[in-house]
């Protein structure tokens, strides 16, 4: 396949103008995953470029040797975190063109706090018995006040006001500010002094240096490094040429090929805004093309890039946390997680099926696509080491880091071989072998450089949740929450789920995915697995986890803070608040899903027997596939009003697993299938709904 993704000069000038149009896009990845700071003076620049480039080598020999304890490698991962988020992120009202005196002396401060604690360390553990001194208390205070500026520069106000809300709650006390009896009523403690919070938050691994930074620091810098070495590879572009060869010439074929593009990408990466730009420079301006109106084409990319984090094996760092707050092997977690994120990606593709049915549209000529095997082979090494990975993981079942750590040798290997192959093919002369391992060495050095940038986010909202893991634990606010939504929900499990997602969307708006999840690990998991329990229903903790972390993905495209829809918007030229309204809409179905796997556990691969698991799958995927056809109001035609009621009731009975409801279900969404087919040819319509069409003379670029 040549370089192009389409053959069609048309098609490519449409492809190129997305450049433009990409700028704004490419602005807001910088911003929530790179840091928008490029100083003009020259060794500032390569300041930064180093700084990120050592943090990757460091991580990667401290996998290697493995000789640093937890609390330690979290403090040297803190330290490049704070480096990077205060001099590559400018503030609100910063300079974005140079490195100002006060973002240098918020980094000091920041490195020093953290390597107080690898200075320390013994003095710390061994002869204080890790209990604080004044000069201990005055450096983690010092650390609490300089990861809350990190935190509000680079992911948002919303997770340090909730820090700072728990630690108040840890000091105050209510027991002995309010005088309620008895002392141990909802909420109420007699609070802790300042040098316990510090002990709790800064001396031991229960706070900032416990389980979401250890798990950042030791994996998913690795697999985060390990997808970014793959995308500089050209894995992503790859991605999304293989897609629209396959899928093309399908009605909507761009949106397909979108939706397929985002699924593969979401692989390799758990960005959804990276992810957005990456495909949707090249699938939004196609789906245009061929008539999609520009909110459609935005709002489809950020529904596909959206569920990248839900797609295995990376998924994003929210997943690694999970495995290790269940405390089991992060290739098992994959098995759960599998079935739910294909499930999902397929009622994408019916979506995006029934829209193109809506707006009569056509797929592409087959002569403008690149052939399918061609294309297939020539990037077919990328996939090597992503198998491999797998392989070392599910087969070998060798830890996270070790199995990434391989993986990533496999992959520099891969890209020098593949840079010298290309010089050697087009010199012809011994010196390409010189310069294809020039070549190949920079795209290694430029994938250190993105990977650590990427976890700059990372690294700081882990650690800042870390804080309210850690007061939870330290005040047992988990039991008060318990109490109060048992009440609120009058030990309803509906209205118990109802309150969760809602907490987990509205904690989104303001949280990046990983602090999502795990502020709702903390606080509301345990509350929605206690409450299971009281109503008898026998629901594994891991779908329990993954019905938050689901919800917490929703607020990437879900307005006004969404930034996977205003980097989609920005390239399809669109209003943004409404490509996150209509890419929310598109994500409905990723809203019914954890519902399904919340009751119906067999979809997590919880199975008696294959042959159940395969059976309770394919009523999952009809009863989705009904649930999407109610959401757009379109299955073979047009929907009439007690249509969409029967339909969402076998949607239902889809849903809700027992063989009553597929018998009743699965031949009553036939029999209205049937139907809509017959009213579809006596209006019309096509004889078929799921063709290729046929191509008109001309085709406008949609608007």
């Amino acid at each position: 396949m040549a370089d192009q993704p389409v053959k069609d000069p048309d098609a490519r000038a449409t492809a190129n103008g997305a450049e433009g149009n990409g700028g704004e896009a490419q602005r807001i990845v910088a911003e929530s995953d790179y840091g928008a700071r490029m100083p003009h003076g020259r060794w500032q620049r390569w300041l930064l470029v180093l700084l990120a480039v050592g943090w990757s080598l460091f991580q990667l020999y401290a996998t290697y040797f493995g000789s640093l304890s937890p609390q330690k490698l979290g403090a040297f991962h803190l330290t490049f975190g704070f480096a990077l988020a205060f001099l590559s992120y400018p503030g609100k009202h910063g300079p974005s063109e140079r490195i100002p005196w006060y973002d240098w002396l918020q980094a000091g401060v920041g490195a020093v706090t953290a390597l107080y604690v690898v200075i320390n360390y013994y003095n710390l553990v061994a002869v204080q018995g890790g209990l604080p001194i004044p000069r201990d208390v005055w450096m983690g205070s010092a650390l609490l006040m300089i990861l809350a500026l990190a935190a509000a520069r680079i992911v948002g106000i919303a997770l340090p006001i909730i820090a700072g809300i728990v630690i108040l709650y840890g000091i105050t006390g209510p027991a002995g500010i309010i005088p309620v009896t008895p002392p141990d009523v909802i909420f109420l403690h007699n609070g802790y002094g300042w040098d316990q919070v510090i002990q709790q938050l800064y001396i031991t691994t229960e706070g900032i240096w416990g389980t979401p930074i250890q798990v950042s620091a030791s994996f998913v810098f690795l697999f985060v490094l390990f997808g970014a070495l793959l995308d500089r590879a050209g894995a992503g572009q790859y991605f999304v040429d293989l897609a629209y060869s396959g899928l093309g010439t399908y009605r909507g074929g761009p949106a397909k090929a979108a939706v397929v593009a985002s699924l593969l990408t979401g692989i390799i990466s758990g960005s959804s805004t990276a992810n957005t730009v990456t495909t949707g420079t090249f699938t939004i301006p196609l789906m245009k093309k061929i008539g999609y109106p520009p909110i459609k084409a935005g709002a489809i990319e950020c529904a596909a890039s959206t569920n990248g984090q839900l797609m295995p094996p990376i998924m994003g760092a929210a997943a690694f946390i999970m495995a290790t707050f269940l405390n089991i092997p992060y290739s098992e977690l994959i098995l759960y997680a599998l079935v739910p994120a294909l499930l999902s990606y397929m009622g994408l593709v019916f979506t995006v099926h029934l829209e193109a049915l809506k707006l009569n549209l056509v797929g592409m000529p087959r002569t403008e696509l690149p052939p399918f095997w061609a294309t297939f082979i020539k990037g077919v090494h990328y996939l090597v080491p992503v198998a491999f990975l797998l392989y070392e993981l599910m087969w070998v079942q060798l830890t996270p880091e070790r199995s990434a750590l391989n993986a990533l040798i496999l992959l520099i290997v891969v890209i020098l071989l593949q840079e010298t192959w290309r010089c050697l093919r087009d010199t012809r002369r011994l010196g390409g072998l010189v310069t294809g391992l020039w070549q190949g060495a920079r795209l290694v050095f430029d994938g250190l450089e993105k990977g650590a940038r990427n976890m700059t986010t990372i690294a700081v909202a882990t650690a800042a949740a870390g804080i309210i893991v850690g007061m939870v634990t330290m005040t047992n606010l988990g039991y008060g929450l318990t109490q109060v939504i048992g009440v609120l929900s009058m030990g309803n499990i509906w209205l118990v789920l109802i309150l969760a997602a809602t907490t987990s969307l509205i904690l989104g708006i303001g949280l990046p995915t990983t602090a999502n999840y795990i502020v709702m690990a903390a606080l509301v998991a345990p509350v929605v697995a206690n409450l299971a329990g009281d109503v008898g229903l026998e629901v594994p903790i891991v779908a329990i986890h993954l019905f938050v972390f689901y919800f917490g993905i929703l607020a990437d495209d879900t307005p006004p803070v969404g930034l996977a829809a205003y980097a989609a918007s920005a390239i399809s030229r669109a209003d943004p608040v409404r490509t996150g309204v209509q890419g929310f809409t598109y994500d409905l179905r990723t809203v019914i899903l954890p519902f399904m796997f919340f009751f119906n556990p067999e979809l997590i691969l919880h199975v008696d027997s294959w042959l159940r698991g395969v059976w309770v799958i394919f009523t999952a995927a009809v009863g989705m596939f009904a649930f999407v056809a109610v959401t757009q109001g379109y299955l073979v035609t047009r929907m009439l009003w007690y249509e969409r009621l029967l339909i969402l009731g076998c949607a239902l009975a889809m849903i809700k697993p027992g063989l009553l409801t597929d018998v009743v279900g699965l031949p009553l969404l036939a029999l209205v299938f049937l139907y809509h087919r017959q009213r579809s040819i006596a209006g019309g319509g096509p004889s078929s709904p799921f063709g290729r069409g046929s191509y008109p003379a001309t085709r406008g670029a949609g608007n």
